[in-house]
């Protein structure tokens, strides 16, 4: 699949196919979303929102949560904020996320039948990484999402004028929700 996808950037590249694409690195529309990496948003999400590029930071992540308050999610959004201007944050969870149904055993244990040595996953668990609850999904989107954007608005390096607004998208119809 690699070599296909090699291939076409080469074409793209040749025919100018990104002359369309050209932006800045700043958001137009000063907004961040934090949504989920499902491969069902990939175009429906913008499409569905109004966006084209160059207008958001579109930050994804297995089920659009913060799991710690300093990891690679909140990184991005400090910097969307402090070096790109953006002034406001959409968390956008979906219907029927597969992360809403993740348990953190299976996937240790589907880690180990590819060939994790049970060692390894014993020194992470030494060191104090907690992968079960790493690798856990959530079971309530709504409840997620309401934790997620509490973690944005409370957090100690994000302004209080930044807005934050949580919504769960459908993943068919693209139709928002709020989330209050």
């Amino acid at each position: 699949m690699i070599d296909e996808i090699l291939r076409f950037n080469a074409s793209f590249v040749e025919n100018k196919g990104y002359e369309r694409f050209v932006t800045s690195k700043y958001p137009d529309k000063k907004l961040a979303i934090l949504s989920c990496m499902d491969t069902r948003l990939t175009e429906l999400l913008p499409a569905a929102l109004g966006l084209k590029n160059g207008d958001a930071k579109i930050i994804k992540n297995a089920g659009a949560t913060i799991l710690q308050p300093f990891d690679g999610a909140v990184r991005s959004l400090v910097v969307a904020i402090y070096e790109l201007g953006v002034e406001e944050v959409m968390v956008v969870a979906h219907s029927s996320c597969g992360a809403c149904h993740m348990n953190g055993e299976e996937i240790r244990a589907a880690m180990e039948a590819r060939g994790i040595k049970k060692d390894t996953l014993e020194v992470l668990r030494n060191s104090g990484i907690d992968l079960d609850f790493w690798l856990e999904g959530f079971h309530d989107t709504e409840e997620s999402v309401r934790k997620t954007v509490a973690t944005i608005v409370n957090h100690p390096l994000i302004p209080a004028d930044v807005r934050v607004c949580g919504f769960i998208i459908d993943s068919v119809t693209g139709r928002l929700t709020r989330i209050v």
